[in-house]
């Protein structure tokens, strides 16, 4: 099967998203985008994270080859570039626009720096190193995706590494129209749904599924694999997709380190839609007291976007705005927006 690739488009002079681009997400299931974030910060992030993760030739990298990093690099973070990253303008508007919402109506339910090493061998099987091809929706949410027009979250790929250097390209499948067979409702043709066991490698899952169900083996070889398309990415990139985007992740070249921030937000009516890590407010009793000086020092939509109440909102009373403030008064909270909003009720 020849290969087919999509490379990066660059998003508009003031860093939003293009209609064009927009409407990619919305009608495809993806868009693949440049120039988002600022190049100086996503620098501090990967040195951060090149800091903390070891080389590819250290003996414990499988202790770091999974999903995650645990903890270490999920929101709130001791590294100050990952939460910059996390809540920056750019990404909150961008987002924003997919879903076509105000930001204060998004909610952030993951952010995590994911390590991916190439393999040491070639007993080396990682369930991850070759994914099979899946959507992300199942432990994401406790529903199902609703119609393909009122997409209710948004998944994000950025790339800290060069896909010439490592490979470990995404591989999505991109949706042509309504009548897709790619895209037939529901999606349960995929290990792990609809009672069939979770697989993550591709050979052993679809091996798995040949065994399970044919048709649905036959409409995975014919149907997915046989249309992906895979990211030449460059440092920087970001990937937007969603909860019902048919997509894996390929391997990385045998020696080699990629890095990728992953995140998710969701309108903020979706309740279904769950948040992957620990509730932030868990993390306000760390020592050193880093995420109070962040919520402190954020503006009222990045605030927002955690679930802290938005200026206007019926929690905020002269009651609750003294308590609000004297809680993080020590890291110099500016609540005047908030006080504002209740002052013009």
């Amino acid at each position: 099967m020849e290969e087919r690739w999509t490379v990066a488009d660059a998003v508009d002079e003031d860093g939003c998203l293009k209609e064009d681009q927009i409407k990619s997400w919305r009608e495809q299931g993806y868009v693949f985008v440049s120039g988002l974030l600022p190049e100086s910060l996503l620098s501090e992030l990967r040195r951060d994270a090149q800091s903390f993760y070891p080389n590819p030739e250290d003996a414990n990298v499988a202790d770091y080859n999974h999903f995650g990093s645990n903890g270490h690099f999920v929101f709130p973070s001791d590294y100050s570039s990952a939460n910059n990253v996390s809540l920056h303008p750019n990404m909150l508007r961008a987002v924003a626009d997919l879903l076509g919402i105000e930001i204060g109506e998004l909610r952030l339910t993951q952010s995590d720096l994911w390590p991916k090493y190439g393999g040491n061998s070639l007993e080396d099987r990682s369930e991850n190193r070759d994914q099979r091809i899946h959507c992300d929706y199942p432990n994401h949410t406790l529903t199902h995706p609703p119609a393909w027009d009122s997409p209710e979250a948004v998944e994000i790929i950025i790339y800290l590494s060069d896909e010439a250097e490592c490979q470990g390209s995404t591989a999505v499948v991109p949706r042509l129209g309504s009548d897709d067979p790619a895209y037939r409702w529901p999606i349960v043709h995929t290990p792990g749904v609809a009672g069939s066991n979770y697989v993550d490698d591709k050979e052993k899952a679809e091996r798995y599924m040949r065994e399970l169900n044919p048709d649905a083996a036959d409409f995975r070889e014919n149907q997915l694999y046989a249309r992906e398309v895979k990211t030449r990415y460059e440092m920087g990139d970001v990937i937007f997709y969603r909860h019902d985007t048919w997509h894996r992740g390929t391997p990385v070249t045998q020696g080699a380190l990629r890095l990728v921030q992953n995140m998710t937000f969701k309108k903020a009516a979706s309740d279904w839609v769950s948040v992957l890590h620990s509730g932030w407010a868990w993390s306000l009793y760390r020592a050193g007291h880093g995420p109070e000086k962040l919520i402190a020092e954020l503006n009222p939509d990045q605030r927002t976007v955690l679930g802290f109440p938005h200026p206007g909102h019926a929690y905020w009373t002269e009651q609750t705005l003294q308590a609000v403030e004297a809680r993080y008064r020590p890291f110099g909270i500016d609540m005047t927006p908030y006080y504002q909003a209740v002052n013009q009720t």
